[in-house]
């Protein structure tokens, strides 16, 4: 029988029993993409670091320009011009203006920049203006974006292009970032051949190993794959021991189920404490977790699509533990093209499409069943029908989690 916990208790147990076991390392900027921070990251500096124009135009005060029009311009000496890369090393005089363009610095006494389309230049040292401008306009202050002190990124924050992007902007050069974590993963099953054999009577080809390896690179985690281990409990526990020994902890796939030769919980058992053989999912209820030390041991379902789910919604949140990391799903409100039907004790994830209709998102549900991989091929998400419900209603407004990255037009 197996001892059936919600997704909900399992991921609190992952808290209670599992702590932080990611190295910390520096590592340049240009290969810090994708890496968890293991501090905060504190600006040193002002960022810009002076007053600068966001058009091409002129640098003024703001005062001079007020009531000016196309029939009345404002009438301004031309006082100098601002050279891109070089600090304005004079003080600009009430009724004057100096030539700027975009991302130069104002000189000392400018408030505004007025946009280059909205002048005239005279040719006798005179530019007329056209048009008025508020103080600030056109231009970024020095700190607009960021001050010395303040914090730009958060521990356990997943580096992204942008963040990259920002902190050479602080002339951060290497920054600290856990090491990616390393984790065993094998197969088990006498009825697995390899991806690239022709199956024979009763074999099928080993679809988890390289499905969860992929969905592990995706999230940051370099995978391991230590072959397909037939259903002998002793070369089981011999390939698990080699794979703790060299990881941060091990993924099974297959004999996860109380048939004889299910023989992954005693396996893992052997390790150390169980601490669930069973989740409240559909599809993936025999699911296991244990423990050696620090280390989780994680038999998933032999099915393709309930080892997705179990990856997505148990595996990475574990990984994401043990990485530092913060985790922070992609959650997207829409509503159901068709009822969906769901009665069986456990909370039910369903693969989904998404498509617009004018404002409104859809969330068409992809019917398949567990052992039926080629369907996710064609999600963009997937949602959630509660333990508690019998099911949903068309139109019912549900979170989609969205896979990889959004279509267009979504």
């Amino acid at each position: 029988m197996l001892n059936v916990i919600t997704l909900e208790e399992a991921l609190a147990l992952i808290q209670r029993e599992f702590v932080p076991a990611a190295a910390p390392e520096r590592v340049p900027l240009g290969r810090a993409l994708g890496r968890t921070l293991v501090e905060d990251v504190l600006s040193q500096e002002y960022v810009p670091d002076f007053d600068r124009s966001t058009v091409d135009g002129y640098a003024l005060r703001a005062r001079d320009t007020f009531g000016c029009s196309d029939a009345i311009p404002a009438i301004l000496t031309r006082q100098g011009s601002i050279r891109m890369g070089e600090g304005a090393d004079f003080v600009l005089q009430e009724g004057c203006c100096a030539s700027i363009p975009t991302g130069g610095a104002l000189p000392q006494g400018a408030d505004s920049v007025v946009m280059v389309e909205y002048t005239e230049d005279y040719g006798d040292g005179t530019v007329g203006v056209a048009k008025p401008v508020a103080p600030g306009e056109n231009m970024i202050f020095r700190g607009d974006d960021v001050g010395p002190g303040k914090r730009l990124l958060r521990q356990g924050h997943v580096l992204r292009p942008q963040d990259i992007g920002a902190l050479a902007a602080l002339g951060v050069s290497q920054v600290s970032v856990y090491r990616p974590l390393r984790i065993g993963i094998l197969s088990t099953g006498d009825e697995l051949v390899p991806p690239e054999q022709v199956p024979g009577p009763g074999q099928i080809r080993d679809v988890n190993s390289l499905l969860v390896q992929s969905q592990l690179t995706a999230f940051g985690v370099e995978p391991h794959f230590y072959g397909i281990v037939p259903d002998e409990e002793g070369r089981l526990r011999e390939t698990v021991a080699r794979a703790l020994a060299e990881c941060d902890g091990v993924i099974l796939s297959g004999g996860s189920s109380v048939g004889v030769k299910d023989a992954s919980a005693r396996v893992i058992s052997s390790f150390g404490p169980l601490l669930f053989h069973g989740l409240a999912l559909k599809p993936g209820k025999p699911t296991i977790l244990g423990k050696c030390g620090n280390k989780p041991l994680v038999g998933l379902p032999g099915h393709p699509v309930a080892a997705f789910f179990v990856t997505e919604l148990f595996v990475l949140p574990l990984l994401a533990r043990l990485g530092g990391r913060e985790g922070r799903p992609r959650w997207l409100t829409a509503r159901l093209t068709e009822n969906v039907s769901a009665n069986h004790g456990r909370a039910q994830y369903c693969p989904c499409r998404l498509h617009r209709e004018g404002e409104e998102l859809w969330a068409e549900p992809i019917r398949t069943k567990s052992g039926l991989i080629t369907a996710l091929t064609g999600a963009d998400g997937y949602f959630c029908v509660e333990r508690d419900r019998e099911g949903l209603m068309r139109g019912a407004q549900v979170d989609v989690y969205c896979l990889g990255e959004e279509e267009d037009g979504i």
